[in-house]
């Protein structure tokens, strides 16, 4: 189909939203990605430069961004990603015009779509939105291992919310697509009850899943609970309504309840059961695909990958030799799955690469620094400050992993409480994680070995007993920890370095590692973005490339 091997991809994930509400609907984290012979050259999650939460609006931004890389003329393949919503893109100013063909079947590869590109038509594709999903793993992990279930599972994608391909034979194989999951990925993105506990607004909304997966941390499941839960639909429909639900409680449960009271038991324990039948549910359904193909390995993507228990159940359930899930598992790696599934084509694989990919519109700089460089931001450290870090290219996806976090003592409660709820403005509920070497990893759980993708802050970890004093700042109320983990200097040098001179030297093993960012703004992109924010959220220094300001 692509008739020049020889070009670079330009991967686009820029669909309309449905309405022009100046806040994501429908449609959210707009990306950007240029690849030449399997390598990303650049990429960018739009709301890093816009500096507008989860950004939508790429039609309005696109002639900027590829004019300040000089992509306006250079000649490359261009593949689009759909959405369910649409698969039309059109640039504000009319100069990028793409449509693709409207099938009632999910394809399995590339579909040639028409392109008007700044005065010419152009060869382009679409991908859809699915494997575009599971495609994002190819630029952390290569080529799909042999005989691998390949699942996407999120909110919404262009004709499922669940897809299923077998990778067997170096050829890829559909197996399912379906809405069959939608009521679960539904009690965390379109619950009119969760919405309500966690009181957010619509314009807030993709921000309610992981807010609900923090919360439910501090309730208990109950059948009872469940199954009164079904009776009422969930109460997924009281939008505007909420006394439909205190009266339901009063009546079926003489629980006498007039707000949504975060402290609240009976709240707590909800949002435990979603979270709950979240799990039990898709690690069943998991533990299905595995029985039915027999498959070793198993690679796991879109916005649901996100619940790290569900994760790490199915890691624990040792039924895959391994698994796989991306650190741009959500919709801001879709430009990444689309690129690699060409470069793929054209080459046969695609390079792996750090997390660390955030760099349209950024320089590429050296980070400098030396040994007093590192014993000054400890000597900082252990006095309690809050330090911030701007290194390099920013992370791929909603987490921080070293290069733009925000750094204290882990051994605190208070000082924990002091980070999330004063500097960054969150609400109570939410913990911040730790970021540790492997060996730490293993000294803090038992374990003798620590699943790779804690490198991506994916997995949970229960934290032992007697060890949880010492990082009580980062360990959540049901005795586990989001730890990252730093297994090898070459992953974040900066990083690695500076926890080794904490272990050595101070015998502290773990430090916070929470994202550079205040509530309700995205992750720095910029030094510029790292030095304001920093001052704005009161922070005590800034290190900007290996280099410390204190503040």
């Amino acid at each position: 189909m692509i008739s020049n091997l020889s070009k670079p991809t330009l991967a686009i994930y820029g669909i309309k939203d449905i309405k022009n509400s100046g806040y994501p609907v429908f449609v959210h984290d707009h990306n950007i990605s240029f690849f030449d012979k399997g390598r990303i050259l650049k990429y960018v999650q739009l709301e890093r430069t816009t500096r507008k939460k989860y950004d939508n609006s790429l039609d309005r931004e696109i002639y900027d961004l590829v004019k300040y890389e000089k992509l306006v003329d250079k000649d490359f393949d261009i593949v689009f990603v759909d959405n369910v919503i649409g698969r039309a893109f059109i640039s504000n100013d009319g100069e990028i015009r793409f449509e693709a063909p409207l099938n009632n079947d999910l394809a399995s590869g590339l579909e040639k779509g028409k392109c008007w590109w700044y005065g010419k038509e152009r060869d382009a594709y679409v991908l859809n939105h699915e494997l575009a999903h599971i495609y994002s793993c190819l630029p952390f992990f290569g080529n799909f291992k042999e005989n691998s279930l390949l699942v996407h599972f999120d909110g919404g994608a262009s004709l499922s919310n669940f897809s299923t391909w077998i990778y067997k034979n170096n050829s890829l194989k559909k197996l399912e697509y379906h809405w069959d999951l939608k009521y679960l990925s539904s009690l965390f993105n379109a619950n009119a009850l969760a919405f309500a506990i966690i009181g957010a607004k619509e314009f807030d909304q993709h921000s309610v899943p992981g807010k609900l997966m923090g919360f439910a941390s501090y309730g208990e499941y109950s059948i009872e609970l469940e199954n009164w839960l079904i009776e009422n639909n969930h109460f997924q429909t009281i939008w505007g309504k909420k006394s439909t639900f205190f009266k339901k409680a009063k009546k079926d449960w003489n629980i006498e309840i007039k707000s949504f009271d975060q402290h609240h038991s009976f709240l707590q324990n909800i949002a435990a059961t979603f979270q709950y039948v979240f799990q039990r549910d898709f690690v069943k359904k998991i533990e299905k695909l595995k029985e039915k193909t027999s498959n070793d390995y198993l690679y796991l993507s879109g916005g649901s990958a996100l619940n790290i228990l569900a994760n790490t159940e199915i890691i624990n359930k040792e039924i895959f030799n391994d698994v796989f899930i991306p650190p741009c598992t959500n919709d801001s790696g879709l430009s990444l799955g689309a690129g690699a599934f060409m470069e793929q084509l054209k080459h046969g694989k695609v390079e792996i690469h750090s997390p660390y990919l955030n760099n349209w519109n950024l320089e590429d700089v050296t980070v400098n620094y030396c040994n007093e460089d590192i014993s000054e931001i400890a000597n900082h450290l252990i006095k309690g400050k809050v330090i911030a870090i701007c290194n390099g290219f920013g992370e791929s996806g909603p987490r921080a992993l070293g290069n733009r976090s925000i750094l204290a003592l882990a051994n605190s409660k208070k000082l924990a409480k002091k980070v999330s709820e004063e500097h960054k403005k969150r609400e109570w509920y939410r913990p911040v994680a730790p970021v540790m070497m492997e060996k730490n990893a293993k000294y803090y759980t038992g374990l003798d070995k620590i699943h790779h993708l804690s490198r991506f802050m994916l997995l949970d970890f229960k934290v032992l007993e007697d060890k949880i004093k010492e990082i009580e700042g980062v360990v959540h109320v049901d005795g586990t920890s989001r730890i990252q983990t730093i297994f090898i200097r070459e992953e974040n040098p900066y990083m690695f370095d500076l926890l080794k001179e904490l272990d050595q030297k101070h015998k502290i093993k773990a430090l916070i590692n929470t994202s550079f960012n205040i509530k309700g703004e995205p992750i720095v992109h910029t030094t510029e973005d790292a030095v304001r924010s920093a001052k704005n959220m009161k922070l005590d220094g800034v290190v900007v490339n290996g280099k410390l300001q204190l503040l």
